[in-house]
């Protein structure tokens, strides 16, 4: 896989990601990468409301042209279950409204009020409630529906994806599902290590239901996933053994591995001063455009 070398462009890229890391310039350090990502021409939404609640509130992005039949895109952020705010993450809705996908990034419950399966509910409601809240807008909101995210919104993507109870209970069924993709996500993590994440899965009867994994069937929608090598905050295992499962049971997995990037790499790259970084947003357009156009169960 392609991969940043040892280029002034590269330096000054890597330069970026520092500033981003250290926060300089901004309260939030994500705000670093909305405040390089140029507006794009596309109408938005902002502050849907989804759920009652502060964190029940999701931001929409359109792509500049919307005809019937554009994929809708709902993006988690990650944060380690813990942190994490939609206003962070202009610059993925951006990226994906820049490649004609309607995104939708939402809020969820973090802890501790959003202890599992809380912050599961959550993202299940707002998947449920995306079709209408995209088309109370005007454009039209009958394509194929994805959801994706970065690390534990990656996680939380891929259990609504692969486990039916969720969406279910939430009234969306979910072979209405056409896609899922995961970037740098925990999908085989047990046992737990570290007493802050196992104060999130500490109400669960039994923590293989909190595994993606658990669930890997024939049935499920196809993944993409993608992964950098020199991930060590969620290792690039999750994604290996997560494709390796899917394709055990008869599904579809597209996995992409990029030599040399980290946790934090993968998905600043989606921004687009840092594309140079690793394809992260080309390769995730290509691969979702295949999946889509794999057969899946339709909800008639």
């Amino acid at each position: 896989m392609a991969h940043v070398g040892d280029t002034k462009g590269a330096r000054y890229m890597r330069w970026i990601l520092v500033l981003v890391a250290l926060g300089l310039g901004a309260c939030r350090p994500l705000g670093v990468l909305d405040a390089l990502t140029p507006v794009a021409d596309g109408p938005r939404a902002r502050n849907l409301a989804y759920a009652p609640g502060p964190r029940g509130q999701v931001d929409i992005y359109w792509p500049v042209s919307v005809e019937p039949g554009t994929p809708i895109l709902v993006f988690f952020y990650g944060g380690n279950w813990r942190t994490g705010d939609r206003a962070d993450y202009r610059f993925v809705g951006e990226a994906f409204a820049g490649r004609g996908y309607i995104t939708a990034v939402p809020d969820y419950r973090v802890f501790p009020e959003g202890r599992f399966p809380a912050f599961v509910q959550d993202g299940a409601i707002a998947v449920a409630q995306i079709r209408a809240l995209v088309a109370a807008q005007g454009p039209p909101a009958d394509g194929p529906l994805i959801l994706a995210g970065h690390s534990a919104g990656a996680h939380l993507a891929m259990l609504l994806a692969l486990d039916p109870r969720w969406l279910t209970e939430a009234g969306a069924p979910r072979c209405a599902v056409s896609a899922a993709l995961g970037i740098a996500g925990p999908y085989d993590f047990l046992p737990i290590e570290g007493a802050d994440v196992r104060e999130v899965f500490a109400g669960a009867a039994d923590l293989r239901e909190t595994q993606p994994i658990t669930f890997a069937s024939a049935d499920d929608p196809p993944a993409v996933l993608l992964a950098g090598t020199a991930d060590t905050v969620v290792r690039p295992g999750n994604s290996e053994r997560l494709a390796q499962a899917l394709r055990s049971a008869g599904g579809t997995a597209a996995l992409r591995l990029y030599p040399g990037i980290g946790h934090s790499e993968i998905v600043a790259a989606l921004a687009s001063p840092l594309r140079g970084v690793a394809p992260v947003l080309v390769d995730s357009d290509a691969l979702l455009r295949a999946a889509l156009s794999t057969p899946h169960p339709s909800c008639g």
